[in-house]
C-alpha cells in the first residue's frame, strides 16, 4: 500500500521521534562533552567513596593479587576483597548450559596493560571446551558505583588500590563427552608476574535444550529507536539493523520468545529516555478512509525473524497510556494527534479499519498466528471495549496483558502477565495451563526486591527463573531490555526510575551481571522442568529435596532472607537431582 509520506520522511519523523523525549524530560542526546566524557576515562569516580575503604588496603603486600570471588557478591572498586587465596573454580553442568564463575584481581600499586587469557578446558580423552573471561566494568547507579557491565576490552589500566572483577563464562558444547575438563584462566599485567587460575568442569549425561527449544516464555522489551539514538544513525538503515542484529542476536540466545513492535507512535507515552515511534504509518485520506503503510514493520518483524526472535509478535497498544493516536491528515496536509477513549465511537471509527487491514495483511505475510494485540497495565474499564472490538474486527489476533490480578480479564488473555506480589491461587493457574494459556510474573520499577536493577544483588535475577519453576509459571517479563538511558555505559540512572531499570544490557552489545544471571535462572527453570518429567510417578528422595527447596521461592520469604541463600539451595538440590537419575539409583514405591 502507498503512504503519502516518502520512506525518507519516515525515517526523518522517527528520528525527530528519538529526540522527543527532551520536550517530556529535559532530557537531550549525548552532548559533546558526554561523549568526549565516555572515551576519555573508562569509568566514573566512586560518588560515595567508602571512608574505610583505605585501612582494607593497608596489609596488602605489592604485586598483582587474584582469587576466585563469588557469584553473588559485587565487589567494590576501591577496597581489597580480602578474599583467600587457594581455591580453585570446580563446578557441574548440563551439556547445552552456560556456566559463570567470577575472580577478582587487585593491586596496592597501578598496573599497565592488565589482560586475560582463558585457555579451552580440556578432557583425558581429548574434549574440549572453550571458555571466555571478560572483565567487569562499573557504573554509576544512583548514589553507589556498581560492578555491572561485562566489558569487551582486551586491555585496561587499573589504578592504585583498586579491584577488578572478571567475569568467565563457559559454553559446555551439546555435543560435550561427559567428564571432568580442566583447563586455566591467566591474568597479567605490564612487568607483574603472571596469576595463574585452575578451572574445572564436570559435564554431566544430561542435555539441556537450545535456547530456541527452552519452554520458559522470556518477555524482555526491546527499543530499537533507543538503538538509533545512541549510536547515532537513522532508524531502519543498513546501519541500524547491523548494529541491532547482535544485539537481537544474544536476547535470542537467552530463550526470548516475543519481539516488541509498536503500531502507534509513544504507546507509554513519554516514560523512556527514547520514545517509540510507530512502525506503521496512519492516514487518513480526504475522503474519511484510513491507510496502513507497513514498510518499517514488516522489514522489522522479518530482521528480527533472522536473528532469531520469531516467536510472538506482540503489538503495543489498542490501549495506550494517553489514549492518543498519531496519524497523517492528508485534508490539512500536516500530523495529527486525537485523543481517543476505547469507550468512544471515534475509538471505534478508528481502530476497526485498522483491525480488517492489519488482520488481512498478516495473513497474507503469513504472521497472523504469531501475532498479539498487547497491552501494558491498563485498567479494566478500557480493556473491556479494546477486547470487544478485538474479537469483531480481528479475528485471529491473540492477547496479551501486563498488569494486576484482574480475574474479569484472565479468560480473555493468552499471554498474562501479573506483578510479582500480585497473588494467583493454583487453580487459576492450572485452569490457564490446561487451555493452553501464558501465564508469567513482571518485575519493572517496583517491588524494590527481588528485582533486576544495576545495584540490586546479583541472585535475584537468577531468582526469577526459579521463582518461576516453584509457582509452575511459564515465565517472566520485564520492560525493557534496552531502553537507554543517555549515556549508559557510565551512568545507568534515569530521570524518574531506578537505575538501570530500563535496560538489562549495554551498548556493544555487551552483556552485564544481572542478564547473565537472569539467563543462569532460566536455564535452572529448563533443569526442573526436564528433571519432573523424567522423575514423573517416581519417588525420587532428591527430587523431594528439589521440591522442598523450591518452597522458599515466595515473595515473603526473598525480602526475609537474601535471594542468594534460596538460589544456592536450589542449584544444590538440582545438581543432587541430576546426579541421581544420571546414577541410575533404584527408585522407591
Amino acid at each position: 500500500m502507498l503512504h503519502p509520506w516518502p520512506i525518507d520522511e519516515l525515517t526523518r519523523m522517527a528520528c525527530l521521534a528519538c529526540a522527543g523525549i527532551a520536550l517530556l524530560t529535559g532530557a537531550t542526546a549525548p552532548s559533546a562533552a558526554a561523549e568526549r566524557r565516555a572515551h576519555s576515562a573508562y569509568e566514573p569516580p566512586d560518588p560515595t567513596p567508602d571512608a574505610g575503604a583505605a585501612a582494607t588496603w593497608d596489609s596488602v603486600s605489592a604485586g598483582l593479587h587474584g582469587a576466585l570471588g563469588s557469584l553473588d557478591v559485587r565487589y567494590p572498586r576501591n577496597a581489597a576483597p580480602g578474599l583467600p587465596a587457594g581455591p580453585r573454580w570446580s563446578a557441574s553442568g548440563w551439556r547445552g548450559e552456560r556456566v559463570s564463575a567470577q575472580f577478582v584481581l587487585w593491586s596496592i600499586a597501578p598496573v599497565s596493560q592488565l589482560r586475560l587469557d582463558v585457555s579451552p578446558l580440556r578432557s583425558a580423552s581429548g574434549g574440549s571446551i572453550a571458555a571466555s573471561a571478560r572483565f567487569v566494568r562499573y557504573v554509576l547507579a544512583d548514589t553507589v558505583l556498581a560492578p555491572d557491565i561485562l566489558d569487551d576490552a582486551k586491555r585496561l589500566d587499573m589504578p592504585e588500590r583498586t579491584a577488578r572483577p572478571v567475569w568467565v563464562s563457559v559454553d559446555i558444547p551439546s555435543d560435550a563427552a561427559p567428564g571432568i575438563y580442566e583447563g586455566t584462566l591467566s591474568a597479567r599485567g605490564e612487568g607483574t608476574a603472571v596469576l595463574e587460575f585452575p578451572l574445572r568442569i564436570e559435564v554431566l549425561p544430561l542435555d539441556l535444550p537450545a535456547p530456541r527449544d527452552w519452554s520458559f516464555h522470556l518477555d524482555l522489551w526491546q527499543n530499537p529507536y533507543a538503538v538509533a539514538r545512541y549510536h547515532h544513525v537513522t532508524p531502519w538503515s543498513p546501519e541500524h539493523f547491523a548494529l541491532l542484529r547482535p544485539l537481537y542476536r544474544m536476547l535470542a540466545d537467552a530463550g526470548q520468545k516475543c519481539l516488541t513492535t509498536t503500531i502507534i507512535d509513544a504507546p507509554w507515552g513519554g516514560q523512556t529516555y527514547d520514545p517509540y515511534g510507530s512502525m506503521v504509518g496512519w492516514t487518513k485520506a480526504k475522503d474519511g478512509a484510513w491507510r496502513f503503510d507497513y514498510t518499517a514493520f514488516d522489514r522489522y518483524v522479518r530482521f528480527a525473524r533472522e536473528c532469531g526472535l520469531d516467536g510472538w509478535i506482540n503489538c503495543y497498544s489498542m490501549v495506550p497510556w494517553t489514549n492518543s493516536i498519531r496519524y497523517y491528515d492528508e485534508a490539512r496536509g500536516e500530523s495529527m494527534n486525537q485523543e481517543i477513549r476505547p469507550d468512544t465511537d471515534d475509538y471505534e471509527r478508528m481502530w476497526a479499519p485498522f483491525l480488517k487491514d492489519f488482520t488481512a495483511h498478516l495473513k497474507r505475510k503469513g504472521w497472523l498466528s504469531r501475532t498479539v494485540m498487547a497491552m501494558d497495565e491498563r485498567p479494566w474499564e478500557m480493556m473491556k471495549p479494546a477486547i470487544a472490538m478485538l474479537h469483531r474486527y480481528g479475528p485471529g489476533l491473540r492477547l496479551a496483558l501486563a498488569g494486576d490480578n484482574e480475574p474479569r480479564v484472565q479468560g480473555e488473555v493468552n499471554d498474562w502477565s501479573v506483578i510479582i506480589n500480585s497473588a494467583i491461587s493454583e487453580d487459576m493457574l492450572r485452569s490457564r495451563s490446561e487451555r493452553g494459556a501464558l501465564t508469567t510474573f513482571y518485575v519493572c520499577t517496583g517491588p524494590e526486591r527481588p528485582n533486576t536493577f544495576t545495584y540490586s544483588p546479583p541472585a535475584e535475577a537468577a531468582w526469577m527463573g526459579l521463582y518461576a519453576a516453584a509457582r509452575h509459571m511459564d515465565g517472566f517479563l520485564r520492560w525493557a531490555y534496552d531502553c537507554w538511558v543517555e549515556d549508559p555505559l557510565w551512568d545507568t540512572k534515569h530521570v524518574t526510575w531506578q537505575s538501570g531499570d530500563c535496560f538489562l544490557v549495554y551498548p556493544g552489545p555487551r552483556s552485564s551481571i544481572r542478564f547473565e544471571r537472569l539467563r543462569e535462572g532460566i536455564q535452572q527453570y529448563e533443569k526442573v522442568r526436564l528433571l519432573r518429567e523424567r522423575c514423573a510417578g517416581r519417588n525420587h528422595p532428591e527430587l523431594a529435596a528439589l521440591e522442598s527447596a523450591l518452597k522458599g521461592f515466595t515473595f515473603e520469604q526473598v525480602n526475609a532472607e537474601p535471594a542468594a541463600e534460596a538460589v544456592n539451595r536450589a542449584e544444590a538440590a538440582i545438581e543432587a537431582l541430576s546426579r541421581a537419575v544420571t546414577a541410575d539409583r533404584p527408585t522407591h514405591s
